[in-house]
């Protein structure tokens, strides 16, 4: 008993070496089970308060997870703790007075996890009201824009434009309306699914100046091209066959100067060749005179 009552006042009134360490471990392992966290807040199907048990089994999860770790590397820790589970360690910890400690870090694990439901929530009700403002257009087949908010894309088969200033050229490409609709959402269902900010469209340039619609988020440095402005890609091409039909051009000039001086240099010969038997014969038939 005096052994215990020695320990015990060692650790009463003082910080424990191991707080922040697990403490932040803690909050780190939180962080990277968010998934796991929504998965089973979507299976709940309640709201942030009535999703509180589900929450509070996410915590317990990892505050055991983490505590077996950091009691396994035993840095700082009682060499008598064994992990045995949350309950027992809260038990086991009531000996060193270090309960107040834990029940400290379970709540601020707790409040972050509330606050990562209510983002959740938050940026939920971004994607249902996009969608939603998407969806009432559909009878129309008017999309509003996703830069401006309040005005509705003009969509035809050379460009999509909006007198915001939103211009993209879609020439050679086939984007109707209910394309760019499932390029818009497939790009807001991207990003929710491993985010809980609001993501943000906006217009970039290109290397050439052309303008490229982006969506990207603070949050978590999520960039995408949603829709590529294809002037640029069109010059790069046109510049190409220009320069092909150019070497063919060159090609066939070169062919046709060979062709002409093989013919030039056949007609020389021929020539020579002529000239040289005109040359002979006169001499044979004088010759043949002279004898008789």
């Amino acid at each position: 008993m005096d052994a215990q009552h020695r320990h015990r006042s060692l650790y009463k009134g003082t910080t424990p070496p191991w707080k922040e360490t697990f403490r932040k471990r803690c909050v780190d392992r939180l962080k990277n089970s968010r998934s796991r966290l929504l998965d089973r807040y979507r299976q709940a199907g309640e709201g942030p308060q009535g999703g509180g048990s589900g929450a509070s089994i996410i915590v317990q999860e990892v505050m055991e997870e983490e505590w077996s770790v950091l009691q396994s590397e035993a840095r700082g820790l009682p060499f008598q703790l064994r992990p045995q589970g949350l309950t027992e360690m809260f038990s086991v910890m009531t000996e060193y007075d270090e309960l107040a400690v834990l029940e400290e870090i379970q709540q601020e694990l707790m409040s972050q996890e509330m606050s990562i439901i209510e983002e959740y929530e938050r940026n939920l009700q971004f994607e249902e009201q996009f969608i939603s403002s998407v969806v009432e257009g559909m009878d129309e087949k008017n999309i509003i824009c996703p830069i401006c908010h309040t005005n509705n894309l003009n969509i035809n088969s050379h460009f999509i434009s909006c007198s915001c200033g939103l211009y993209i050229n879609t020439k050679t490409r086939d984007i109707t309306p209910d394309v760019l609709r499932h390029l818009l959402e497939s790009r807001v269902s991207e990003h929710t699914e491993d985010c809980l900010h609001n993501p943000v469209f906006f217009v970039a340039p290109n290397i050439d100046s052309s303008p490229n619609l982006m969506i990207s988020c603070q949050g978590c440095d999520y960039l995408s091209i949603v829709l590529l402005n294809l002037h640029h890609n069109e010059r790069k091409k046109k510049k190409k066959k220009k320069k092909k039909k150019k070497k063919k051009k060159k090609k066939k000039k070169k062919r046709r100067r060979r062709r002409k001086r093989k013919r030039k240099r056949r007609r020389r010969k021929r020539r020579k060749m002529k000239k040289r038997k005109k040359c002979r014969r006169p001499a044979t038939r004088a010759g043949g005179r002279h004898h008789q």
